[in-house]
């Protein structure tokens, strides 16, 4: 038996009224989802714990099966496992956005998905020119860098750029345990790559600048058991983003790099199919995520939502179930990690709609796979992180 959990980050909505009160998923093209909806069990699930932000770290790690309320430490140590960056026992890790501000406000949560070659020179300029001994900024993908600070600080609040924009900084800079040390990052950073010839040219180009290093999601090291030896199966991941590598890597998942895949709308949807498929020859399990229709609620742009969704169920999910006949019976989990509304661009932590199919189990039912389960007598799973034990059941 084979199992597959496809998660298509951010994919549920609100109710859109340019769509005629209609969610992006509702609007959307899914012939292949539709067909497994109709043979398999459309349900809805409460991801994230109550009272929990409900963030793609926190959320997938439910969504894999650990509980977050007991697990979950922060978003920078999952992305700097992703990294292979060490960490000592007592150091912390910060998610370290590289964002556009004017100094005063929050303008730009990614810098206009600044390519990764020119975020990793400017990086890098700040690491030699802003670290330190104890804190040293490492390099990431597009946006997102890392920040360690050996023996850092913990007991403080920090606030995620994707939620604040337009925000005054002065509303959001950290605030606790350490943040005076933080501030001076900031700022000085500003100072360091404002007028780099970097952003000199995405400024002449009508880009965002990428002229601040904004610091967040700190934690020490989870401590999770691995996949095999909570479930006897082996398994993959097929992400481009770090905070699903990261938590791959950190339950001894194997990692899998795919061509293409940028972690945004022009992502190589068809490989990530592809790419699975190779790996259901190896392992029992793949996780494979899709960051898409999330950037597309962030930047509130319901006609790139409505795409992702058909391009993930037309070339993923269409490229998986052309090839794993051969493979044998096998269970599909479809589910999303949280809301992410085009009207409101941040994350929501409501109950979102899953799709469970068995090839040895098929059912006829007519429930459909979007939002309006939850008005259905659909099942609902409370505790997010038991929702895995419905698709290896068996």
């Amino acid at each position: 038996m084979k199992y597959i959990l496809l998660v298509p980050d951010g994919m549920a909505d609100l109710p859109v009224p340019e769509l005629e009160g209609r969610t992006p998923l509702e609007v959307a093209k899914t012939p292949n989802i539709d067909r497994l909806a109709s043979l398999g069990t459309v349900g809805m699930v409460r991801v994230t714990p109550a009272g929990m932000y409900p963030g793609s770290d926190a959320a997938n790690m439910a969504l894999l099966g650990y509980d977050p309320a007991k697990n979950y430490t922060g978003r920078g140590p999952v992305e700097a496992a992703a990294m292979g960056i060490d960490l000592g026992e007592r150091d912390v890790a910060f998610r370290c956005s590289l964002v556009t501000t004017d100094g005063e406000k929050m303008l730009d949560y990614s810098s206009g998905h600044i390519p990764t070659e020119d975020a990793r020179v400017l990086i890098e300029l700040a690491d030699q020119k802003l670290g330190n001994r104890t804190r040293r900024l490492f390099p990431g993908v597009s946006y997102r860098h890392i920040l360690r600070w050996v023996d850092g600080p913990l007991d403080l609040n920090t606030y995620a750029p994707h939620e604040n924009i337009g925000q005054p900084l002065n509303k959001i800079l950290p605030a606790g345990e350490g943040e005076r040390d933080l501030h001076t990052l900031i700022y000085d950073s500003l100072d360091l790559l404002d007028n780099h010839p970097i952003n000199r040219r995405r400024r002449d180009e009508g880009k965002p600048a990428a002229n601040t290093l904004w610091p967040w999601g700190q934690g020490r090291t989870p401590k999770l058991a691995s996949f095999f030896s909570r479930w006897g199966i082996t398994g993959a991941v097929v992400a481009a983003v770090d905070v699903v590598r990261g938590l791959g890597r950190l339950t001894g998942l194997e990692i899998i790099s795919v061509p293409g895949a940028t972690g945004y709308f022009d992502t190589n949807y068809e490989a990530k199919g592809q790419t699975a498929l190779e790996a259901l020859k190896r392992h029992d399990f793949v996780w494979i995520h899709v960051e898409a229709p999330d950037e597309a609620g962030h930047i509130g742009n319901i006609e790139e939502k409505i795409k992702a969704i058909e391009r993930i169920d037309r070339f993923t999910l269409g490229t998986l179930l052309s090839g794993i006949k051969p493979l044998g019976d096998f269970a599909l989990m479809i589910v999303p990690d949280h809301l992410t509304p085009v009207t409101t661009r941040g994350h929501l932590g409501n109950p979102v709609p899953y799709l469970l199919y068995r090839s040895d189990r098929e059912r006829h039912q007519a429930a459909p796979y979007n939002e309006s389960a939850i008005h259905e007598k659909a099942p609902m799973i409370e505790e997010g992180h038991r929702l895995i034990e419905e698709l290896l059941a068996g």
